[in-house]
Parts: structure tokens; C-alpha cells; sequence
């Protein structure tokens, strides 16, 4: 299995990611808190003209779902939180985006759930015979305090047993059922904590009914390919050059994007990687690499290959830090105002350059495959072709004496320069 998207849509997709409870200004734990008036998913319906108009061809959500607090701890995969509205505003949302021709994809969190999920409690209740007892990795070595197994430590997020068979036909319900609801796509939260055989397993069933469904899963590090091959799965998140491209421009080493795209090419042969600048997990772009070195991040992004996302608030220049601490990533969900209107003028040039990037990009569709060759290469300079289906265009990036990005057509002609 090649992993390449069994339609021709999710090839040519630019998305635009949000983060519903922070965008919405949600409570920021359920406690029966309803939705604040006019927000939730009905308030994103005002945005989608805006998403639209940035370029954007689909809309990415983090957790809809009825969870306790961040939405990655989930306690319902059937209903909508509370505190972003209900099923109703769901069916809206999805009929909005229709009308705008947005895709949508909805964040799936199967490889936990929150520990006061209801699974949970009544396999703690039943204990190690009861008929959920084996929906969860288990100690039940203490009687009194049986230990569940916790994702990455956290007490409120609690693993599931990704060997038993009910647990994935679970998985493949709650799947196609939002399919069916509307939804175009799906990212697989911590996919890399899920045995690739898992997804193997559920996504077949799935894809028979919605076989233009497109499933990308969450992949930090390792052999992308691999898990690709193993797992069924048409993508994974491209951590590697999210960390090259903001990192080279901070440290002012073009040896490490270079590199990094070498690899890129090479995972362009068996699969199209969703590839992004930011997103709800880690600090912000404006914020690494300072506002000058924003726009030749943004170039590299929209210049190679890859199915680019956009994390909302990052087109208007948004900063923020990521913390490993309690609320520490408050900064980077924001709320946005209930309107577009509403935002500060001071990150349009942002918009702007992201506006006309992003219009590069859809005029010039084959990038989505391109492999990059690099021209020329210094820690202050770098100039390489990405070229594909005898097509190619020259990206040239500059940190001295300022930061500055030309591209050019094969013909030598300036498709595109900033500072113009």
C-alpha cells in the first residue's frame, strides 16, 4: 500500500486548522458549562469567508467532542461538548463549508480517553472479569487501587488496548458515523502510540464506505514511510520540517533545512505528508523566528511538496509561547474575536503574504509532489528547484544583509519576492 489519498482532492487541499475550544473562548472545563452565545461551532460559520479568502480549501478542527477539559480527553466520541454547541451546529457547519467548497476533518483521539470516561469507571467498578476490563492496559495487581495505563504519564488521559478487537470496531463506528455526518477527513491524535497493525485493521471497513475519506496520523518522530506502509494510513504530520524550517532561520543554518529536505524527497516517493508551520502544540512561528523570517518559512512551506496546513492565527502574525507547565498552552489557543472584522489591523501584511503564497501554491498544483534539488548553499544563503512533471520553479532565500525570498518561474521570470 503506497499510502498516496484514494482521491484527487486531498492532493490539492490547503488547510486551515483550528483550535475550537480556544478560538470559541470556551470555558475551560466542561462542569455543565454551556457554549457563550453566537460561539462555539455555529461562530466559526462567520470565519469561513475569511478562510476562504486566505486560500484555504479545507478546515481543520482540533477536538469537537465531549471531553473534560482540552478536548484530547474525551468522554463521548458521539456527541458534541457542550461547550461548543450540539450536533446541530455540527450538521450547520458541515452544510456551511459545502457551500463554500471546504473540506473538513475532525481530530480523532483513539489512542486515549479522559480517566472519567464512562468505559473507564465501569471497567474500574466491574473490575478484571468485567466485560470492559480488556478495553484498557490494566495493573490489577492491587485490588484496591487497580493502575490503569496513562499516556505519557498524564493522570487525566488513560491508554486503550489497542489489541482487543472491540476497541477497534469502536473506533471504525465513531469514524464512519462523523463521515457519514459530513466530515471529510481525519487526523489520528498520538498515532505514533498506536501499533500501525491497529489502523490496518480499522481503516478498511472504514474506507469501503467512504473511499474518499482521507486519514492522516499524528507522527512525531521515526520512519514515516514505515508507519505509512504498516498502518494504511494515506499521511503523517512532517514534524521534521516543521523543526528545520524555523530552526534554520533562527540559528542561520541552511544546512539544516537542506538536509531535511533530502529526506522530504524521499518520503515523497511512497507518501504526501501534511506539512505545517504551526499548529495547536507547539510555539509559535512568529515567535521562533521573529517577524522578519515569518515570510521565508511561509515560501519554503507553500514550495515543496506536501499537503500545507495554516494554524489559525499564525496568517495574522499571532505570537505565543508553548510551556510545559499547567496552562501552558494558553498562548498558543487564543481566542479570535466573533468576527473578522474584529481583528487588529497590524497583522494584514501577514495575511497578505500568506494570501499570496498560498494563491502560488494553487496556481502551480504539481508542487503538491515536488522534489526539491538545492543551486546553491551557505548557512546565510540558500537557492533550490523544486520541480515536478517536467515543471519547476527556484526559490532563493536570503539572511543577509536582510531576510528576503525571490521565486522564480523556469523561464526566470519573478513569480513572487518579499520585501517587494
Amino acid at each position: 500500500m503506497t499510502g498516496r489519498p484514494p482521491a484527487g482532492w486531498a492532493d490539492h487541499c490547503v488547510w486551515w486548522q483550528v483550535y475550537p475550544l480556544g478560538f470559541s473562548g470556551a470555558p475551560a472545563s466542561l462542569d455543565g458549562a454551556a457554549a457563550p452565545p453566537g460561539r462555539g461551532l455555529a461562530g466559526l460559520i462567520d470565519w469561513l469567508d475569511y478562510a476562504v479568502r486566505l486560500g484555504a480549501s479545507g478546515l481543520a478542527l482540533g477536538p469537537i467532542f465531549t471531553a473534560s477539559t482540552h478536548g484530547y480527553d474525551t468522554l463521548d466520541h458521539d456527541s458534541v461538548d457542550p461547550r461548543l454547541g450540539g450536533r446541530a451546529d455540527f450538521d450547520a457547519l458541515v452544510e456551511a463549508c459545502r457551500r463554500r467548497g471546504l473540506r473538513l476533518m475532525l481530530d480523532g483521539v483513539f489512542n486515549h480517553v479522559g480517566a472519567d470516561h464512562p468505559w473507564l469507571r465501569q471497567a474500574l467498578a466491574e473490575g478484571p472479569a468485567g466485560p470492559r476490563a480488556d478495553w484498557f492496559k490494566i495493573d490489577w495487581s492491587d485490588p484496591v487501587q487497580p493502575h490503569p495505563w496513562l499516556f505519557e504519564g498524564h493522570p487525566g488521559l488513560v491508554e486503550l488496548n489497542h489489541a482487543n478487537p472491540a476497541v477497534a470496531a469502536e473506533v471504525q463506528r465513531v469514524m464512519t458515523t462523523w463521515l457519514e455526518r459530513g466530515a471529510d477527513a481525519w487526523r489520528l491524535d498520538a498515532a505514533y502510540r498506536v501499533p500501525p497493525a491497529f489502523w490496518s485493521q480499522v481503516l478498511p471497513p472504514v474506507r469501503r464506505l467512504h473511499p474518499e475519506a482521507w486519514f492522516v496520523g499524528e507522527v512525531i518522530h521515526g520512519d514515516y514511510a514505515g508507519y505509512v506502509a504498516e498502518s494504511g494510513l494515506d499521511a503523517v504530520t512532517q514534524y521534521e520540517l516543521w523543526k528545520a524550517a524555523w530552526s534554520a532561520l533562527a540559528s542561520a543554518n541552511f544546512f539544516e533545512l537542506d538536509w531535511t529536505l533530502g529526506r522530504h524527497n524521499t518520503w515523497l516517493d511512497s507518501f504526501t505528508p501534511l506539512t505545517f508551520l504551526g499548529n495547536h502544540d507547539v510555539t509559535r512561528l512568529a515567535t521562533a523566528v521573529g517577524p522578519d523570517k515569518l515570510v521565508l518559512a511561509l515560501a519554503v512551506l507553500l514550495t515543496v511538496g506536501g499537503v500545507p496546513a495554516i494554524y489559525y492565527g499564525d496568517e495574522q502574525g499571532f505570537s505565543g509561547r508553548k510551556y510545559d507547565r499547567p496552562g501552558g498552552d494558553d498562548e498558543i489557543r487564543p481566542v479570535f474575536p466573533a468576527r473578522p472584522e474584529e481583528l487588529s489591523t497590524l497583522g494584514q501584511w501577514v495575511y497578505r503574504a500568506h494570501q499570496d503564497l498560498i494563491g502560488l501554491r494553487r496556481r502551480h498544483a504539481w508542487l503538491v509532489g515536488a522534489r526539491t534539488q538545492t543551486v546553491e548553499l551557505s548557512n546565510l544563503h540558500y537557492r533550490y528547484l523544486s520541480q515536478a512533471d517536467g515543471s519547476r520553479i527556484e526559490v532563493a532565500l536570503d539572511l543577509e544583509p536582510d531576510p528576503r525570498v525571490e521565486i522564480r518561474s523556469a523561464s526566470g521570470s519573478r513569480l513572487y519576492a518579499w520585501p517587494d
